[in-house]
């Protein structure tokens, strides 16, 4: 018996892409499928579509030929609907929300294609007592006011042991005070506006919410002027597991932090959540970095920094933040289907 294996492409590729990073998040699926020998229909959130119509003119450009890259703008409920349920398309690949990802998952199971998700997060950051301050603070502040919080792997739960809370709390409070809010283009400007209207007062509830159930607001807390989609970044201390600012996606710079003490409390309360996209560790004890990393249901571990990726990385998350991995040889693979084929020999 002869016998071998073959990787060949999955098929047709519908990539839905999220408004928070989208030039970047539709390479990420882009790049590996077309590698991949797929074709690929691309549908770019409806709040920001103009980036992947100027990458199409690109591609017309550089001669990818015609119908190997497809954009297809539309809403989610329409557009993105047809593309999950449409019997040649063989793969979905989703970024965005958990709530809409759990949708595609009931949708794709009526032809059983392929998906890979990258859903939410509520991120833990723990900083231990031997952390550095001046990396840890700068390191956590901009974990969560990055991008005004609208990223899906935020830091957006602060863990810190006991003894050093109210300094690293007192830290990042100071330095939130320090960024400038207004328009992004200027670069003076550290914090820009949230996407929409529609998020800005999601996000202004939540805080209305964090006040209702006895958090206590540090820093922040409310919306910044008449014009404009910003609010201001914000600390909450005094939280609990059960609040829906501890426990939900918020989706702005809204960041919560406890106290705890002992490291088995540190790692329970970090993985008390249906969430597994990120976490983040800073100390000055290697061994207890590795240690803890190995213990937090968290698909990115980032030990004194946060957030950085790396096209050789693999990048996903564990329980309700998604299925599979993006980037990397598992990137590749994910677009791909392997074939076992047996010869018989005649002796």
């Amino acid at each position: 018996m002869h016998a071998y294996t073959s990787v060949e492409p999955v098929g047709v590729v519908g990539t839905i892409i999220p408004w928070n990073g989208p030039i970047g998040v539709m390479m990420i699926k882009l790049a590996p499928a077309l590698a991949a020998g797929c074709s690929v229909v691309v549908k770019p959130a409806e709040l920001t579509p103009l980036s992947a119509l100027y990458a199409a003119n690109l591609m017309v450009e550089a001669g990818i030929p015609a119908g190997v890259v497809n954009i297809v703008p539309g809403f989610g409920a329409t557009a993105g609907q047809a593309l999950v349920d449409h019997p040649q398309v063989d793969k979905i690949s989703f970024t965005g929300s958990t709530a809409t990802g759990k949708k595609i998952v009931q949708s794709a199971a009526e032809t059983l294609k392929r998906v890979t998700l990258e859903l939410g997060g509520k991120s833990p950051v723990i900083v231990f007592d031997d952390a550095d301050p001046e990396v840890t603070i700068p390191g956590a502040a901009m974990g969560i006011f990055a991008n005004t919080g609208q990223v899906c792997f935020a830091g957006s739960r602060l863990f810190v042991q006991k003894k050093s809370f109210d300094k690293v709390v007192a830290g990042i409070t100071d330095f939130a005070k320090g960024l400038k809010i207004g328009h992004g283009f200027d670069p003076d400007n550290a914090i820009g506006p949230l996407i929409s209207e529609g998020q800005r007062d999601k996000v202004a509830r939540y805080l209305e919410t964090g006040v209702s159930e006895g958090a206590h607001v540090v820093t922040g807390g409310s919306a910044v002027g008449n014009q404009g989609y910003y609010i201001e970044p914000t600390v909450f201390a005094n939280v609990n597991k059960d609040m829906r600012i501890v426990r939900e996606e918020i989706f702005g710079p809204v960041l919560v932090a406890t106290p705890v003490d002992d490291i088995d409390d540190l790692v329970q309360a970090a993985n008390d959540t249906r969430y597994g996209l990120g976490a983040g560790i800073y100390t000055s004890d290697v061994n207890k970095a590795h240690l803890t990393a190995a213990r937090l249901q968290a698909g990115n571990v980032w030990i004194n920094g946060y957030g950085m990726m790396h096209p050789a990385m693999p990048f996903g998350g564990y329980k309700e933040s998604g299925w599979g991995r993006e980037n990397a040889e598992d990137g590749i693979r994910a677009y791909q289907e392997t074939k076992s084929v047996f010869v018989y020999l005649k002796g």
